[in-house]
């Protein structure tokens, strides 16, 4: 019995994990093409689960849907919601480094009017801070973003290693 539950658990841990790795690698590329918007919230849109992380790309998916959208109208609405969605998952989980890495990449694409970039500075020390407790894809990830980041300096971005 012990057997089958391990292998249950193990089945369901590989692919979690692997929904995360696809939600990843999409939103990644979400902001270098109308496409890649599109399949990132394709993507982001089919997964539910509780998961923290997962909640994040869903905010995230929510804010980009605002930039392919094409009723005009909708557009405050979408980001609006999205970053409700997405504060709210940072505040249940503050000491979680990839939420503040969501939030750091939302809010250094954002457009300036929107006004939402006043946790750059806060995101960016907590993920500086934290970054060597972080597993090794969580740091891989991490390190990807903060070569394309601009709120990150060299100096920064040489320092994770």
């Amino acid at each position: 019995m012990r057997l089958i539950l391990s292998l249950f658990t193990g089945l369901f841990l590989f692919f979690q994990s692997s929904d995360l790795e696809a939600l990843r690698n999409a939103y990644s590329k979400a902001n270098l093409s109308m496409e890649g918007a599109k399949n990132f919230i394709e993507i982001a849109d089919k997964k539910t689960s509780s998961d923290p992380v997962i909640s994040a790309y869903k905010a995230a998916a929510e804010i980009l849907e605002a930039k392919v959208t094409t009723e005009k109208n909708k557009r405050k609405s979408f980001v609006k919601s999205g970053v409700t969605h997405l504060e709210s998952v940072i505040k249940n989980n503050p000491s979680n480094a990839e939420l503040r890495v969501i939030r750091m990449s939302v809010q250094e694409n954002i457009p300036k009017i929107v006004g939402y970039s006043k946790n750059l500075k806060e995101d960016k020390a907590f993920i500086l801070s934290n970054y060597s407790k972080q597993n090794a894809a969580l740091k891989t990830y991490i390190k990807k973003f903060a070569m394309q980041s601009k709120t990150m300096t060299a100096a920064e971005k040489n320092g994770l290693k």
